[in-house]
């Protein structure tokens, strides 16, 4: 299919331009072949997953972190070398930030909550205008050393956890990625606990001091299933091929 159809039917389905965002370009940030049959996706645009691209001689790969953050950048060392392969091999770069953290039916959030089967599902977490977390109520109340149990099994991950909330959990909230500074948010609207990727030092006390317990199963793992519910959408779609390059980072 033609590149601009592709590119504007993504525009259009991730509601690119309704979230402010540290990705300082959201939708296409390269452009290659007029016309795209096989698309690579992959978590970050790097060396890796743009090589595995040109491997698997995709015409575009989609990432969730793109190649430009907080504003113009110099096209030199490790930009160039990256758009260098890029335009060597036509092929177009996309990049979905925010927009496929949050989106309500292929995000990274919602895919979380529907493994772990929450319901009753609502919104949280103020980022400039835009509620950016989700919660929700787990099928039955489960244990902390439970519900880290099930998540690591879901994921195929480590999960570290701060136990500062109820001994069963009953609802949860969901960040993923770099969630963490949303805990005391979520544990004002009742929740007994958060699902993101990573944490910091800062969060540790607000949170015990809020009564929450954290589950931090890592930023990248986190992050996979909104690139891999797009690559599913577009092959019922569009009948494109689509194939999900994992390049873990343990973080």
């Amino acid at each position: 299919m033609l590149r601009t159809t592709l590119q504007n039917y993504l525009d259009d389905k991730l509601n690119i331009n309704d979230f402010p965002d540290d990705s300082s370009l959201n939708g296409l940030q390269v452009e290659g072949s007029q016309r795209v049959s096989k698309i690579t996706l992959a978590v970050d645009a790097c060396d890796l997953s743009i090589k595995k691209a040109v491997k698997n001689r995709s015409d575009m790969i989609i990432v969730h972190h793109g190649l430009f953050w907080g504003g113009r950048e110099p096209i030199t060392g490790i930009i160039k070398h990256r758009l260098a392969i890029l335009l060597k091999n036509e092929i177009s770069l996309y990049a979905a930030h925010l927009p496929l953290d949050f989106h309500p039916e292929i995000g990274n959030n919602i895919q979380l909550a529907s493994l772990l089967k929450l319901n009753e599902i609502s919104s949280f977490g103020n980022y400039q205008g835009k509620e950016i977390g989700i919660c929700g109520k787990l099928p039955r109340p489960i244990s902390t050393n439970g519900l880290s149990r099930k998540i690591s099994k879901i994921l195929k991950t480590h999960v570290g956890t701060h136990s500062f909330g109820p001994s069963r959990i009953k609802k949860l909230a969901i960040v993923s990625g770099d969630g963490a500074r949303l805990a005391t948010e979520a544990a004002k609207i009742g929740c007994d606990a958060l699902l993101t990727g990573e944490t910091s030092h800062a969060i540790y006390h607000p949170s015990r001091e809020a009564g929450i317990t954290l589950f931090y199963a890592g930023h990248y793992v986190t992050e996979t299933l909104g690139v891999k519910a797009v690559g599913k959408l577009l092959e019922k779609e569009f009948n494109l091929k689509t194939i999900f390059v994992d390049i873990p980072t343990g973080l």
